[in-house]
């Protein structure tokens, strides 16, 4: 009797490890190709002279991107497109204070954006909506033969993720997301260092986006309908984990020769936003009483196909100071930004180098890029210069028909840490297995590199 009661406890025990792995399969599942569609590894359009854009979602980060593009010689806003009349107006007047040509206007309804998409004289659809509006509008965009550019996250689940690798394989069109934190000075000249070999075999990278957003969460303006709110209410793991991971990741060469094997996440429970809100509104408040989803800590670890390691933090309802937590950990040194920028090498590596080094090791290693419109980024600002870099490396990219910075496998690779993340999260820190959204092409690249003419 023990015996067969043990082959029974054996056996339920066996059937929900097999359920487990069942899921982790499911969500981990590497759809084959469709029949004739081909990977855009490296992939090149017809260069465009003069880029005609029509920009989607005009609020905190879409009006900047008004603001910015004018700045690059050969770009045409045609199209500004928003449900509100008022941001689309004010986008507007940016536009004539530039001295440019207005632009035709899309407002009022919440599908506009269909229409800008469906346009013959445009060239690239820039996407700057709630997150949830990204897959759609990006994909809509390709099927319609427009290039695209869209906010981070790219996407929010794995069927989003194959549905933007999908559909630029098929369409032949450049999906591209707006990382900028891939062109920070701090981050561009660290890359240009480990490409170069000054911290060996790079090990261990970390990066973050620990921001305190809790007064930005609750305006009943800063984000529109409080859609980033709505998200605190309904999601958990690492709902954006791109500004951390994305610059760290073309340091690792992730799609250019390495890919992220698995990855496990463990969350904290919710405890920042319900007390921020029964000090702000009341013990008894709708706010207070409302249920939060979103742990306050995530910690996410993946390790890579070729034995590196990565960490990613998100926490945006804590009072933290600001933090990327930018790491590269190598065989000859170190480097880290925040909370304070600095660099160990061997062989002295237990000490920091000193400030006269440290600014002379950031002078030697400048990145090209930054060399070539750095000081123009500075004056056109975007949080500090480096969303103007970003714009810029698009836009050369396309008139130049060059391979795009960051493309569509690297918007649903780094994009895929929100499902993912809250995956393991939800079943106990389960390892996860990341898809190769590449399908085997990743090794095709040997290493990461900006295209130039």
């Amino acid at each position: 009797m023990k015996s067969i009661t043990k082959s029974i406890a054996i056996l339920i025990i066996l059937s929900i490890s097999l359920v487990g792995i069942s899921q982790n399969t499911k969500i981990s599942a590497e759809p084959k190709r469709a029949k004739g569609q081909t990977d855009v590894v490296g992939m090149s359009c017809t260069p465009i002279k003069n880029v005609r854009i029509g920009i989607i979602g005009l609020g905190n980060r879409g009006i900047d991107a008004v603001y910015r593009l004018p700045f690059i010689e050969g770009t045409e806003i045609k199209a500004l497109c928003d449900i509100r009349e008022k941001c689309v107006k004010e986008s507007q007047k940016v536009l004539t204070k530039a001295g440019k040509p207005a632009a035709d206007e899309y407002y009022g309804t919440a599908d506009a954006w269909k229409k800008v998409c469906e346009r013959d004289d445009i060239d690239l659809i820039y996407v700057c909506t709630q997150w949830d509006l990204h897959t759609p509008i990006a994909v809509y965009a390709m099927e319609h033969g427009k290039h695209v550019a869209l906010e981070v996250p790219a996407a929010l689940t794995m069927d989003e993720c194959w549905q933007l690798v999908n559909t630029s394989e098929k369409t032949r069109k450049h999906c591209v997301m707006l990382e900028n934190c891939c062109y920070d000075f701090f981050e561009m000249a660290t890359l240009n260092m480990a490409q170069q070999g000054v911290f060996g075999e790079l090990v261990h990278a970390e990066g973050a986006y620990i921001h305190d957003l809790r007064t930005l969460n609750f305006s009943p303006t800063y984000y529109y309908d409080q859609w980033r709110l709505k998200q605190n209410m309904k999601q958990t793991g690492d709902p954006y984990p791109t500004h951390g991971l994305g610059p760290v990741c073309q340091a690792l060469n992730i799609n250019y020769g390495d890919k992220m094997d698995y990855l496990v996440a463990l969350g904290s429970k919710q405890f920042g936003m319900t007390e921020y809100a029964k000090a702000k509104f009341g013990e008894n408040s709708k706010e207070a009483q409302q249920t939060y989803t979103l742990g306050d800590m995530n910690t996410t670890l993946i390790r890579t196909h070729n034995g590196k390691s990565i960490l990613i933090q998100h926490d945006v309802t804590n009072p933290r100071p600001y933090d990327r937590h930018h790491i590269l950990s190598g065989t000859k040194g170190y480097v880290q930004k925040y909370p304070q920028e600095g660099i160990a090498l061997e062989p002295n590596a237990h000490n920091w180098l000193n400030s006269v080094q440290f600014d002379s090791m950031m002078k030697k290693y400048e990145h090209p890029i930054v060399k070539e419109v750095g000081e123009l980024a500075k004056k056109v600002g975007g949080h500090g210069g480096m969303d103007f870099i970003m714009d810029y490396r698009l836009i050369y990219c396309l008139q130049n028909g060059l391979p795009v910075d960051m493309d569509v496998y690297d918007a649903a690779t780094w994009s895929c840490l929100v499902p993912l993340s809250e995956y393991s999260v939800k079943n106990g820190s389960t390892s996860v297995k990341v898809p190769d959204f590449t399908r085997g092409a990743w090794n095709k690249r040997t290493g990461f590199k900006h295209a130039v003419k």
